[in-house]
């Protein structure tokens, strides 16, 4: 793997990168999973940057992160405390979905630079705009200067992702939707201990079950995020509420049930979608091979239908397979969508709406 080297001031951007502002950008929470993403897009995409410095909370210090770079003899880049960063320095941040860096940084970061936020902590927030770059990029039009931009979830993108084109030709009304989340959107520790408890299993010896208070190897469980009074989960509420902003339909009605299940990385969501205006499934094939961001598997197809141990793998599309009409309500679609979480739905996103910034605004 090529990788990039510790440097005081951040990494500099080297020769084969072109810009008319290459600018000073962070990735803040550099030592997760999406962190790490994010840093391999921001090479593999060639966002054009004078400068780029990895920053996380103390524990992390120490690492290095590298991933897909421009030049074979790309230096190594240093994680940096930030906690002693001067935010002064940057044109923009990429906070990495650590909501505790978020909570303590990210406001005062965008009083003098653009913040793109990955966490929960703002998504919730009418005067913070929601984006996700495959369906509302829009949103971003109507900003001019330094401002906190929120990202989505990765379960909401991937479904919005697939709504977008179907809402804008039938008018969807309800949604009904299980969304399967990998254990990846948990962070490192929980995927560490998937593989753990597997091999314990295996090996004839008992599962731990810390990330999730009960095993996750071999099991599924009914629960992601904290259970509200009235028995629905944070998860369940962010997908319905997030997903009508990105939309822009908040009369939409959306009924979720988010679960966690063993796989590493990869988000699945089974959709049964009702709308306003008569569909076929001739007609949202044709009006979802257009989509942005997605991908259409033809049921005839060698591939029959996407799951998260292969169509994940591809990062850069959200899939959708097992298109069908409802044959229990009128004007209902069902279908299935798989996006990797980490990827897709994360790093992709967030350098996806960085890039837009930085060809329009900066």
């Amino acid at each position: 793997m090529r990788r990039c080297q510790a440097h005081d001031a951040g990494y500099r951007a080297g020769a084969g990168v072109s810009s008319a502002r290459a600018l000073r950008i962070a990735v803040v929470g550099a030592a997760t999973l999406i962190g790490e993403a994010v840093l391999e897009e921001l090479r593999a995409r060639r966002v054009p940057y004078a400068e780029l410095h990895a920053l996380d909370e103390a524990h992390a210090l120490g690492g290095e992160r590298g991933g897909a770079s421009i030049e074979d003899d790309e230096p190594r880049l240093a994680i940096n405390d930030v906690a002693r960063f001067d935010f002064e320095r940057v044109d923009l941040a990429l906070f990495c979905g650590r909501g505790s860096l978020s909570e303590r940084y990210a406001e005062s970061v965008a009083r003098a630079a653009w913040v793109i936020d990955g966490s929960d902590r703002f998504s919730n927030r009418e005067d913070v705009p929601l984006v996700a770059a495959d369906v509302n990029p829009q949103v971003l039009e109507a900003l001019s200067a330094p401002r906190l931009i929120a990202l989505a979830g990765s379960a909401s993108v991937a479904l919005a992702t697939a709504l977008a084109p179907l809402d804008a030709w039938a008018g969807a009304e309800r949604v009904d939707v299980v969304s399967l989340h990998a254990v990846s959107g948990s962070g490192r520790g929980a995927v560490d201990e998937l593989a753990a408890e597997t091999v314990s299993l295996l090996s004839g010896r008992p599962a731990r079950g810390r990330a999730y208070g009960t095993q996750i190897a071999f099991n599924v469980i009914p629960q992601v995020g904290r259970l509200h009074e009235e028995g629905g989960s944070g998860e369940e509420r962010r997908v319905a509420r997030e997903t009508c902003r990105l939309l822009g339909s908040p009369a939409l009605s959306i009924n979720s049930t988010a679960v966690r299940v063993p796989v590493f990385f990869g988000h699945s969501v089974a959709v049964h979608a009702q709308f306003a205006r008569a569909v076929s499934v001739a007609g949202a094939r044709e009006i979802l091979q257009r989509g942005t961001g997605l991908e259409l598997i033809e049921t005839d197809s060698d591939a029959e239908f996407p799951t998260p141990a292969t169509f994940a793998t591809a990062p850069h599309k959200v899939y959708l397979g097992r298109l069908r009409m409802d044959g229990t309500r009128d004007r209902a679609l069902n279908f299935w969508v798989v996006a990797d979480n980490v990827r897709k739905c994360a790093a992709h996103n967030a350098v996806s709406v960085a890039q837009i910034l930085v060809n329009h605004y900066l």
